[in-house]
């Protein structure tokens, strides 16, 4: 869990991806490698997401989870794809406890402190963050690390180039969660050159200095 963390960490960004055609994921996940970042949470908004975790995950040189992750059932389907960590945008108990069984990464949503109490009593001490954009974004996420000085945090929701180091500026901050390197105009155009270039240049952003 905490090599999964650390290799979070250093990537800085998490693409989130929703794809309507598990046949995208292929040349997407190509796109993203690419463009320098081997990392994507494939959301369960769509029923294509376990086919396209699949995908992604059979190459061996990404870390590949599942977001939007709602029920324990959900959590069976993703890691039968083999997704190593799993998204939740709240925290549910059950959802946490079934990846405890599994063996892999819960990051539950949390945007309150009885949130983030609740996911600390169920042994996580990193959250998502979400929506960072409408609760309160980078301020929000540094006045509650005063009270939970151990809890990091996955912002997600909401932030893009412009706000990107309002976030990675905070040193509670492990990642960031966004969609804007894979746009799903670009993807259904079929444009992975498209999603390759705006990824190289997301990856150079958050490596520059704020």
């Amino acid at each position: 869990m905490s090599d999964l963390l650390s290799s979070l960490a250093a990537a800085r960004l998490v693409p989130v991806v929703v794809l309507d055609d598990a046949a995208d994921a292929a040349p997407l996940a190509q796109a993203l490698v690419d463009g320098g970042l081997p990392v994507a949470e494939v959301t369960f908004r769509t029923a294509a997401a376990p086919d396209a975790i699949r995908a992604m995950a059979d190459r061996g040189d990404m870390l590949v989870g599942a977001g939007t992750v709602l029920t324990p059932a959900q959590v069976d389907q993703a890691v039968a794809a083999g997704a190593s960590y799993v998204v939740s945008p709240g925290t549910s108990r059950a959802v946490v406890e079934r990846c405890a069984e599994h063996g892999v990464l819960a990051l539950p949503g949390a945007v309150t402190a009885t949130e983030i109490q609740a996911a600390l009593e169920l042994g996580l001490t990193t959250v998502k963050f979400f929506p960072a954009g409408t609760s309160g974004g980078a301020p929000a996420i540094a006045a509650l690390a005063a009270p939970f000085g151990g809890v990091r945090f996955v912002p997600t929701g909401g932030i893009g180039p412009k706000n990107l180091h309002d976030y990675l500026g905070l040193a509670c901050v492990s990642a960031v969660g966004g969609s804007w390197m894979v746009p799903k105009d670009r993807v259904a155009a079929g444009d992975f050159a498209g999603i390759r270039d705006l990824t190289a240049e997301a990856v150079a952003l958050a490596a520059r200095p704020a």
